[in-house]
């Protein structure tokens, strides 16, 4: 990934970390203050996200260690590992602590306090995390220009960029959910509406921790390259006269920014040995110019009769 773009990302992940820890801490206050379950839900759901961006950080310092005899194509899909665990930390604690703690208010539903301390903590947390998702949208918006929002998220090799975009969408559903259950509480009287909207914020998480847990997946099992790039490669390579057939092009995403490309090419019957050879270099170096993200190239010559194909992928 280059210096800048890295950049970008990590301003996303820091605006996210620095509003979340924030937000948590007067959750929490209000919480107490006022005894709110849906304010103590959103207090987790904070603390929940400011350890995934801590783990994002994480996964992207572990990732930019350089390849090694044990990981020859280097470390860049630890990102892609704590990317899904990411995903199951939304599901298991931040989904989970929300509908147990909405469970049981509604069970054992607590005396009604003032709310104005819980709307005082909802509107500054409605700003801050509208602002870590300006941020978080507009980074997104720029690597994906041309695409639409779903088909962005589903061809999207960084998953930081996707997944505190997600984050803090549903941060800001679920401060909406909060601040109706706690004027539905008030206005009606019964604190078990507050129980609700704590339910409710669990069910949003949960849907977006599987959302997230499927697209980290992917990544973590290897997917390949934009169709484009990979068109862009077969151009190339059948552009040369002495190749007479491109068999087929795999990548696979070794790092957000670094892709290793397998080519299997029909080469000109006659080509020498040393022919083959020079071809196969100068190939390469035009494609890592016209692609630098081709991180490592294969080349193999072989017979078109010979070269197996692959299924259509069901999306």
């Amino acid at each position: 990934m280059s210096a800048a773009k890295r950049g970008e990302s990590n301003l996303v992940i820091f605006a996210a970390l620095a509003a979340n820890l924030g937000i948590a801490v007067a959750k929490f206050i209000a919480s107490a203050i006022t005894g709110s379950s849906s304010m103590l839900t959103e207090g987790f759901h904070s603390v929940v996200d400011s350890l995934n961006q801590l783990l994002l950080l994480y996964g992207q310092h572990r990732g930019k260690r350089p390849p090694d005899t044990a990981h020859p194509f280097g470390y860049g899909r630890e990102l892609y590992f704590w990317s899904f665990v990411v995903a199951i930390l939304i599901f298991g604690v931040g989904a989970g602590v929300s509908v147990y703690e909405g469970w049981v208010h509604i069970e054992e539903p607590e005396p009604l306090r003032d709310p104005l301390v819980n709307y005082v903590v909802l509107g500054v947390a409605f700003l801050l995390e509208g602002g870590s998702w300006f941020l978080a949208m507009r980074g997104f918006a720029k690597d994906n220009q041309g695409r639409g929002w779903w088909q962005a998220v589903r061809r999207s090799k960084d998953p930081t960029g996707f997944i505190v975009l997600f984050e803090d969408s549903a941060a800001l559903a679920g401060l909406i959910v909060a601040a109706v259950g706690v004027w539905a509480s008030h206005a009606y009287a019964d604190p078990r509406i507050d129980g609700v909207a704590s339910i409710l914020i669990g069910v949003i998480l949960g849907v977006v921790a599987m959302l997230l847990a499927r697209e980290a997946k992917g990544l973590l099992i290897g997917e390949g390259a934009d169709p484009a790039i990979v068109a862009r490669v077969e151009g190339i390579v059948s552009g040369y006269p002495d190749i007479t057939a491109v068999n087929h092009v795999r990548t696979i995403h070794t790092a957000p920014q670094s892709i290793f490309v397998a080519i299997s090419a029909d080469f000109r019957d006659s080509l020498t040995l040393g022919e083959a050879e020079t071809l196969i270099e100068t190939i390469e170096t035009e494609l890592k110019a016209a692609e630098p993200m081709l991180s490592s190239i294969y080349i193999r010559p072989e017979k078109s009769e010979n070269a197996a194909t692959l299924r259509v992928a069901e999306e």
